[in-house]
């Protein structure tokens, strides 16, 4: 089954249609999640409205029910209702934790006040949780694949994606990390360190870039700020696609690397684009699943069979732990199937 998405709650729904009490509740406890950031902000305020839709439209009498007067079973009313609408599991969780958080808000400063005096969170241990989907196989891309689908767009002259195809897989960047590139990258300095080679122990020169300072995903208002380095291809790319960029924009005045050309000139993309652009990638190379995580576990696995030690991937890829990394990486275990027989 595809999974839905629900349609956003207007500004005009909310304003005009929500109970008041339901609409300063909601409202207040957002503006209290000073530790989220902007995006998390955003993804709560549509979920906690779509719920504040909910109650005015199925909760009895209708556009008359408070928050404060739902009781368990409504709870689980909304969790089969968002089911029932398409959504995955990890989104009717996200939705039902939304929820609960705001519950549990409402009881903790509101207890003392006689109106809201016995109101509890509607989201007990009597609720069944989600249902987690099956998860499907995780296959990285092989290094012939990653080269078919940048011959492809080599071809095309699509330099845009082809800077996004080498920058995220050398950075292992998520999606929104690689919506904050700035175009100023391209007229960054090459870097260089020495290292000792493992098998012949002679000093190598090793060449990079560096970025600026991007917000990567990380507890907090201002997440993890760090800087990604990628290689000379992958700059290749960008060189290419800025070069591009520059002849064929008029007024061009937005500072990212990777844009949407709208009828107001370029802005910067959405984290959807890239899903887009990674269903291009799926039919060059045969319509084998590729989605933007996916150059994450490909850069990873790649590394790990060049020989890279653990601790290097995860400097990469940001983790806090080894044991996170081994997660991405994925190996054939075939070959050490043999020493059981």
């Amino acid at each position: 089954m595809a999974h839905k998405k629900i349609d956003e709650v207007t500004d005009e729904f909310w304003e005009n249609e929500i109970l008041e009490e339901n609409r300063m509740f909601i409202d207040e406890y957002l503006g209290q999640q000073q530790r989220l950031s902007k995006e998390t902000i955003k993804q709560y305020r549509s979920g906690l409205r779509i719920f504040a839709k909910w109650v005015h439209e199925y909760c009895m009498p209708k556009g008359k029910v408070r928050i404060v007067k739902l009781k368990p079973r409504d709870a689980y009313k909304y969790q089969n209702w968002l089911g029932e609408k398409g959504l995955s599991p990890s989104a009717i969780k996200f939705k039902r934790s939304t929820v609960s958080s705001l519950c549990n808000y409402i009881e903790l400063y509101y207890a003392e006040e006689e109106e809201y005096l016995g109101f509890r969170n509607i989201y007990t241990k009597a609720i069944p949780s989600v249902t987690k989907a099956s998860v499907k196989e995780k296959i990285p891309l092989t290094v012939e694949e990653m080269e078919t689908i940048s011959a492809e767009l080599t071809k095309r002259e699509d330099w845009q994606k082809l800077a996004y195809l080498w920058f995220t897989y050398s950075t292992g960047c998520r999606r929104e990390e690689s919506r904050q590139v700035l175009a100023e990258v391209s007229e960054y300095e090459i870097k260089s360190v020495t290292i000792k080679d493992k098998e012949t122990k002679k000093d190598v020169e090793k060449n990079f870039y560096l970025t600026h300072t991007i917000r990567a995903k990380g507890g907090g208002k201002i997440g993890k700020p760090r800087k990604f380095s990628f290689d000379i291809r992958a700059m290749e790319a960008i060189k290419l696609w800025m070069n591009k960029r520059a002849i064929g924009a008029k007024d061009d005045n937005c500072d990212y690397l990777f844009v949407s050309n709208t009828k107001d000139g370029y802005k910067q993309v959405s984290a959807n684009t890239f899903n887009l652009w990674c269903e291009d990638f799926s039919k060059i190379i045969g319509g084998k699943a590729v989605h933007p995580h996916l150059f994450r576990s490909t850069r990873a696995t790649h590394a790990k069979e060049a020989g890279v030690d653990i601790k290097d991937i995860q400097r990469l890829l940001g983790h806090e732990s080894s044991q996170t990394t081994e997660i991405y990486i994925v190996s054939d275990d075939s070959d050490d199937l043999g020493n059981l027989y």
